[in-house]
């Protein structure tokens, strides 16, 4: 269970940071808010051997995409093109945003 809050929503570009894909950038495919891991488009490939069966008849070898932890990654602001630290604001009509820590550009459309 994580207890920090999550502040990224599918399809936002993230760059990854840490580990064996460092520096790649990708799309947020899918978000584990329970273990704190996200699905990153093209990121953290692996290889899977699976046996002929109703789905697969081929079998074999099959390359997809693992989880990462949440801390490995970082939002992209599309104003820096830089990965930034995220915050929150409240604007004037009550709607809570989130916000770009190093440019104060607004990141949700």
């Amino acid at each position: 269970m994580i207890s920090s809050k999550i502040r990224l929503k599918k399809d936002d570009k993230v760059k990854v940071v840490t580990g064996k894909d460092k520096g790649k950038i990708g799309k947020v495919i899918k978000i584990d808010r329970d273990h704190g891991r996200v699905l990153v488009e093209n990121i953290n490939i692996i290889k899977r051997h699976s046996r002929p069966s109703a789905q697969n008849r081929q079998g074999g070898i099959i390359e997809r995409e693992a989880f990462v932890h949440i801390s490995n990654v970082m939002l992209m602001c599309s104003k820096c093109m830089e990965p930034v630290r995220v915050g929150a604001k409240v604007l004037e009509d009550g709607k809570k945003v989130r916000v770009c820590k190093r440019c104060s550009e607004i990141l949700d459309a």
